[in-house]
């Protein structure tokens, strides 16, 4: 018995509204213009030893790093026989201002807690984020009683909880 064979339907394209008739740098304020042409304009390293390598990225670490100590993120301990630890990695990303101007380099050690499995590194998550209704409702409520407003970048914020599950092999 033949099998139906699958057809290549072809590459799509918008010709009837094409993106370059409705945006384009010439309709960007001069400031916009270069915030946006700047973006590129920064190498962020793929690896730390990249990073070390440069020393605006080597004082974020040092800066991320010590801020990790200062809160107390870790206790250095002995591994269980038998177990595991779970990786961490850099990721970096560069804070710009409206501008486009550079207004800091960041660099944040993440732990690899895609390499857990449910039930076996761990029973439950849990996530703190506001629902954007939430949020809607409060600039709501600010604007309509003349609130003002402040924008705030925590460094280094940590939720504090004690670790109960281990990881297997």
């Amino acid at each position: 018995m033949n099998q139906p064979i699958a057809h290549r339907k072809g590459v799509r394209s918008c010709t009837q509204h094409p993106l370059r008739s409705y945006i384009s740098y010439s309709n960007l304020s001069p400031k916009f213009q270069a915030f946006v042409t700047s973006l590129d304009k920064i190498r962020i390293p793929n690896s730390v030893y990249e990073a070390l390598t440069v020393s605006k990225w080597h004082k974020a670490i040092l800066e991320e790093y010590s801020a990790l100590e200062k809160n107390g993120t870790w206790v250095i301990s002995e591994l269980p026989p038998g177990k595991k630890t779970m990786g961490c990695k850099w990721i970096f990303s560069v804070k710009q201002k409206a501008d486009g101007s550079v207004d800091r380099y960041k660099a944040h050690l993440v732990a690899k807690g895609y390499t857990q499995s449910y039930e076996i590194d761990y029973q439950e998550t849990f996530a703190p984020v506001a629902k954007l209704n939430t949020v809607r409702v409060l600039l709501s409520i600010a604007a309509n009683l003349n609130w003002p407003l402040f924008q705030l970048d925590v460094k280094n914020a940590f939720l504090n909880g004690d670790l109960i599950e281990s990881m297997e092999i």
